[in-house]
This record gives C-alpha cells, structure tokens and sequence, in this order.
C-alpha cells in the first residue's frame, strides 16, 4: 500500500486532490523501475517535486541527482552543457569539462522544459535513450553513460511534433510513464489549503500576523482559474501579506490581486490594451499593432500640427511605413510550419509571400475584421478599435467599404 501522506509531508505538498494523489501513487509505484518519466503539467503546477519523489523512491537515490532547466541554457551550450566539451572544442572551451550525462552517472538527471531543446539536441539525448551513449562536443569517442532520465514539460509535444519542433521517436521514448500533474483549478478543494500554508509561511517570514480570508471572499478564490496555477497563488498570498495593513482580506481587496479570467494572455511585448480582445492570428495581433500606431500618429498630429508638415517634406516611400514580409529579408524570422487542417482557406491565403502593405491598408483590413467579429454592428466594432462610431463611419466612407459591409453583413 503506498503511502501518499508520508510522501506529501516529507516532500512538502499541500492537498488531498483524489487527482494529485493518483499520480503520486503513480510516481512511488514506478520509482524503483529504471522506465524513462515524462512530467506533464502547466507552469507552476510544482512539477519540480515529483522526479524528487522518484529519485529518492528509487534505487540510485544514493547516486547523483541533478536537475536541468532546458529553456534557460542557450542553444548554441546546451549540448556542451549536457554532454561536455573537450579543451580548443570553441571558442572560450579552455579546459576540458564533464556533462550532466557524465556527472549523473548511476543517477537520476531531470530534463525540465524538455520541450525546449533544440532539434539537434533532441537526437543526441535520443542516442542516450536508446544505447545509453553520447559523444563530448569536439570529440569523435563515444561515452557511456548509465542514468535514468525524468523529463518534465508545460507545452503540447504532440502539437510540437506536427509543427516539426519535436521529434516523434523521442517523444515515445520519454512518454514511457507519463504523470499528469493537475491545474490549481482542477483541485478546488486544495486552494484554501494552500492559501492558509502560504499566508502562515509569510506571517513566519515577515514577523507579522497572517493574513486571512472574509467568508464572502472565499467563493472568488475557488472560483478564479488560476491561470499561474500553485506559484500564482504564492506570489498573491505573499504581496497581500506585505501589502495590506488589515489582515481581513475582503472580497474587493482579493479582486485587485486577481487577473480577470477572461483575459487572453498575449506574449509581454503585445500592449495590455489588446488583452481583453481575441485575435485569429499572429497577423491580426500585428495589424492591430500597426492600427493604434496609426491612431498615435494622428492623435500626435493633431497636438503637434508641424508633425503634417514635415510628414510632406518626407520622400514618399517613407512617409508611409510599411510591414514587410520577412520572406525576402537576408535574414528571416523562423516561421512555424502550417497544416491545412488548421486553417481556414482565407488564412491559409493571408499566410502566403504577399507585398508590402501600407498603414492605410492594415487600417482597413483591421476595420473590416471588427465589423465581421461584431457582425456588422458599427458600435461595438468601434468600442472594439477603440474609436468614435463618427470616426468608424467616416473611415468606412474613406475606404469605400459601404458595398462590402452591405454585401457581408
């Protein structure tokens, strides 16, 4: 019989999740064997614990554990960091170093962000899968190696594989055991657990009283998604502790502390402004970019009126700034690989090698778009754009767009 709450209080994990508890069953079950573990679980969900849990369970624990974070080590070491370099190998190799395969040995090594590494990578880890060898960058000597792998990753490695950023062998290779480790949200029955451990452990920390939850508040906690799963939770519970003097944290207070679950969470260079939109593409995020620049210009204009003379003075090639596809650049942005399937027939055409495309035409493209989200309404494709419905019909006049918006809505 496993014992799951011994292992939960050596290893310090908080809830009683029928969930949780099956894949920590899973990972004592499995530890003493020598398969190959692939962690699956969102970021923040403590993913970190369980190959602890299978080293120590198993019968290397008293062999060498070592733990890899794959996305944080640049591509161009990556392979001198697992595998090792021989002295001269590059440029500043000026001794001869050992890999984590090599310092491992007889141990447990975990590959954290597995889903990161390189695609050359991902074959010479493989060759380590299959025969238990490797080869030190700058050598031609194959090394042996005996040590068992438990890899970990937040992203879909299937839809990684169709977009040919993962190989297929490896991933079976690594999937031989997978433990699925549940979101915070799947565990509603843990959150209050968990935020009472953390409140307690930063009322230790900071020398003050811990803070605590109003009974009206309590339902928002269960409720939100938790889209940063366990360390969102922490992060809060810690600002919260800091921040606020009263020590009741009242349903209003908790709401300033969570992000609305609505928001689409967009890469941090996109402006907040776009969050609370939904875009069908990459291409949409950038013809909104390229829509508020052009917003700014002519807010700017009319603060500043020389801002129109000297945009006449300008060679006319440069008075309009253009997005140029990337395709006849020396040097390109890596595209992801496209699927038919994935694509409706008209983003299938958006993707193509097309010309450039003048400010005037993205604006254009951009009203179209809201007017077909918002099915016509002019309204709320001008909350949406964030302008007048005056200004949304003038433009629809500018550009002609009156027969198109008839014949379409």
């Amino acid at each position: 019989m496993v014992d799951t709450q011994q292992i939960k209080q050596r290893f310090g994990i908080i809830g009683n999740s029928p969930l949780l508890n099956r894949e920590i069953e899973k990972a004592i079950l499995i530890a003493p064997t020598d398969l190959t573990v692939l962690i699956i679980g969102e970021s923040g969900v403590g993913k970190e614990v369980f190959p602890q849990i299978i080293h120590q369970n198993s019968m290397r624990k008293h062999g060498p554990y070592i733990a890899v974070n794959c996305g944080a080590i640049p591509e161009g070491t990556i392979d001198s960091e697992l595998f090792g370099h021989e002295k001269g190998s590059f440029t500043g190799a000026l001794a001869d170093r050992k890999g984590y395969f090599e310092v491992a040995d007889k141990g447990t090594i975990f590959l954290d962000e597995v889903g990161e590494l390189p695609m050359a990578t991902q074959a010479r880890l493989l060759r380590v899968l299959e025969y238990g060898e490797f080869i030190t960058v700058g050598s031609s000597k194959v090394e042996k190696t005996n040590v068992r792998i438990v890899a970990a990753t937040n992203v879909d490695l299937l839809k990684a594989i169709r977009n040919g950023k993962f190989r297929e062998d490896l991933y079976y290779r690594l999937n031989t055991v997978p433990v699925n480790i549940p979101p915070l949200r799947d565990r509603k029955e843990d959150i209050f657990l968990l935020f009472r451990k953390f409140s307690g452990d930063f009322a230790e920390k900071y020398t003050m009283p811990p803070i605590f939850l109003a009974d009206e508040a309590k339902p928002l906690l269960t409720k939100y998604r938790w889209p940063g799963n366990i360390r969102e939770l922490k992060n809060i519970t810690e600002r919260m502790s800091i921040i606020e003097q009263a020590r009741e944290i009242s349903t209003d207070v908790l709401k300033t502390y969570l992000v609305s679950p609505e928001i689409d969470h967009l890469p941090a260079l996109i402006n907040s402004d776009f969050d609370r939109r939904t875009f069908g593409s990459e291409r949409e995020i950038l013809y909104q970019i390229l829509f508020d620049m052009r917003k700014d210009i002519n807010e700017l204009k009319k603060l500043v009126p020389e801002l129109g003379k000297i945009n006449s003075q300008v060679p006319a090639d440069l008075a309009h700034p253009v997005y140029q596809h990337p395709v006849n650049q020396e040097i390109a942005v890596e595209e992801p690989v496209l699927y038919a399937d994935e694509y409706t027939e008209e983003e299938t055409k958006a993707s193509e090698p097309e010309v450039a495309l003048s400010l005037d035409e993205v604006e254009k493209e951009m009203i179209r778009k809201a007017l077909e989200r918002n099915k016509g309404k002019r309204r709320k494709a001008a909350l949406e754009l964030k302008i007048s419905e005056r200004t949304l019909y003038r433009k629809i006049k500018e550009y002609g767009m009156e027969r198109i918006e008839n014949d379409e809505y």
